[in-house]
């Protein structure tokens, strides 16, 4: 009846769960209230500077001021981006998972191998890509001159967007791939040898029973890429800066903070407001179908 104790030490549970609540409030809650409030105003970031409160007014400059639609074409490519990142990383992951599930020779290697440009982190993984990329010399160009043509690479409008798509799907591959796994690895032997025995194999046993056994893992992963694909900027500020047509919604955020000459935190806040919005209508809306999904299967 007592399981941390009696007396004072049945405070224990709460004295602990209250610390990163406070740090929760304080660092996560706390600023994110402070976002929502800065939304209504005309604050400018700039120290000892008043601010006042202008009501919806920064909301109605997203959709009406001189650069509109510049910001409604960096909705339209976080979408773009979203949706190219869900299908490709997803369908490699999954592909991937099923390979070195199969007990390969190496399958540890192959593991260590795909999983270590999560670990790398954005900003050495965008480098990496950069020297790789380098239209003055890198081995991307070397191979281009190779086959009597060249390219810009990162600096080249039509193909700016899709390779940073494509280095995004590189570096969180591997973050899929084992989610995959220990779905794949959590099935028992037991189905696949009573499917076998219904004559269930290859692609059958595939989509009648190793599919429908990793609905909890195909949501978590879905999910998760979608949020961090419409949340992704790190990448596209490390590879273009936002330029060469490369900006999206949550990279518009950035750029109206702390990318031009006179920062505008209420503009900023409000873009970042319309960017929570928009991430959480998309994110409800996919975890709608992938929970019935799993309720079918």
């Amino acid at each position: 009846m007592y399981p941390f104790g009696k007396g004072t030490a049945r405070l224990m549970p709460y004295l602990l769960l209250s610390i990163p609540v406070l740090l929760y409030l304080l660092l996560g809650f706390g600023p994110s209230m402070v976002t929502v409030l800065f939304s209504f105003t005309d604050a400018s970031g700039v120290p000892g500077q008043s601010w006042n409160f202008v009501g919806f007014e920064n909301y109605t400059t997203f959709f009406t001021s001189s650069d509109s639609g510049d910001r409604i074409a960096s909705i339209g490519r976080s979408l773009y981006f979203a949706v190219a990142v869900v299908v490709i990383q997803n369908a490699v992951g999954l592909f991937m998972a099923v390979l070195i599930n199969k007990k390969l020779k190496g399958d540890v290697f192959y593991r260590a191998v795909f999983f270590l440009p999560v670990v790398l982190g954005v900003t050495v993984s965008g480098l990496i890509w950069q020297l790789i990329a380098n239209p003055l010399g890198g081995p991307a160009q070397a191979m281009m001159n190779f086959f009597g043509t060249s390219s810009n690479f990162f600096g080249d409008y039509d193909i700016a967007f899709e390779l940073i798509i494509f280095v995004q799907i590189w570096m969180y591959m591997g973050y899929s791939m084992t989610i995959f796994l220990a779905g794949l690895q959590s099935i028992p032997n037991d189905l696949y040898e009573a499917g076998y025995m219904d004559g269930a194999s290859g692609w059958k046993a595939f989509k009648n029973i190793t599919f429908p056994m990793i609905a909890p893992s195909f949501t978590v992963n879905m999910l998760l890429s979608i949020i961090g694909a419409l949340q992704t900027f790190d990448i596209i500020y490390v590879l273009t800066g936002g330029k060469f047509n490369t900006t999206t919604l949550a990279f518009d955020v950035y750029a109206t903070a702390f990318g031009s000459g006179t920062a505008d935190y209420g503009l900023a806040s409000a873009v970042a407001m319309i960017q929570f919005l928009f991430v959480f209508t998309v994110s409800m809306i996919a975890l709608y179908y992938l929970r019935r999904r799993e309720v079918e299967m």
